[in-house]
């Protein structure tokens, strides 16, 4: 899933003198106090972290409560979704005009029904609402489904996300894996059938356009000839 990095960083946590008989306990709870919020320096949500701890590279501070700090190395991993990555959730709710997700246990996600393909119809049957396919029968959206959507936009702030179900590659990730692989190969098949017909439409009525006669697609070559007929004639 798109929006996940791993990132090494050189930190320095600035720790009360108060602290200084048990650090590494200190800078554990001031790192996990940082979890699942939007960090500017770290450029992302903090989801984990491992440290390094040093034995002794710490430095007092200047000032009326001498905070000191100590430098330790570690290894962030951060989430930070932008428009148009690709990312997974469960489906928690639904509606006839949205879809709501949560992604990674813990940020809430929105598809509202314009950012849904027209392929999906709306049903509620025996007290139970879902989403079903008019293309794939079988392709369902349901409370409970893994559905894989596309990023419109992230409010840091309170991390939601709003997305969107309109490419052909986003839905239910169980159907998707399915038959994902299938696409690509009839679509490929579908456009050079296309292809052929085209040609052979644009053949026919060139042949139709110059009583029968077929010429070169070099718009030079062809030039050349028709002034060498004109020259005959005259």
């Amino acid at each position: 899933m798109e929006g996940l990095k791993v990132a090494g960083a050189n930190l320095v946590v600035y720790l009360h003198p108060s602290k200084a008989r048990n650090i590494a306990d200190a800078i554990y709870r001031e790192l996990s106090s940082q979890l699942f919020k939007f960090s500017e320096t770290f450029d992302g949500v903090l989801l984990a972290y491992d440290v390094n701890l040093p034995s002794n590279l710490a430095k007092i501070l200047p000032g009326i409560h001498p905070y000191f700090g100590v430098r330790l190395e570690s290894k962030l991993l951060l989430f930070h979704p932008k428009p148009d990555m690709v990312l997974e959730g469960e489906v928690v709710k639904l509606c006839e005009q949205s879809i709501h997700i949560v992604v990674l246990g813990f940020s809430s996600a929105v598809i509202m029904d314009e950012d849904i393909r027209d392929e999906f119809k709306y049903k509620a049957k025996h007290g139970k609402e879902f989403f079903r396919s008019t293309v794939h029968k079988k392709h369902d959206i349901r409370v409970g489904t893994i559905v894989r959507f596309l990023v419109k936009s992230f409010d840091e702030e309170i991390l939601h996300i709003s997305g969107s179900l309109l490419p052909a590659h986003t839905g239910c990730v169980k159907w998707l894996e399915r038959h994902l692989e299938e696409w690509p190969q009839s679509e490929s098949n579908i456009k050079r059938r296309r292809a052929n017909e085209e040609r052979e439409e644009t053949l026919e009525n060139d042949k139709v356009a110059n009583d029968g006669e077929t010429f070169s697609v070099n718009t030079s070559h062809s030039n050349k000839k028709s002034k060498r007929r004109k020259n005959e004639n005259s």
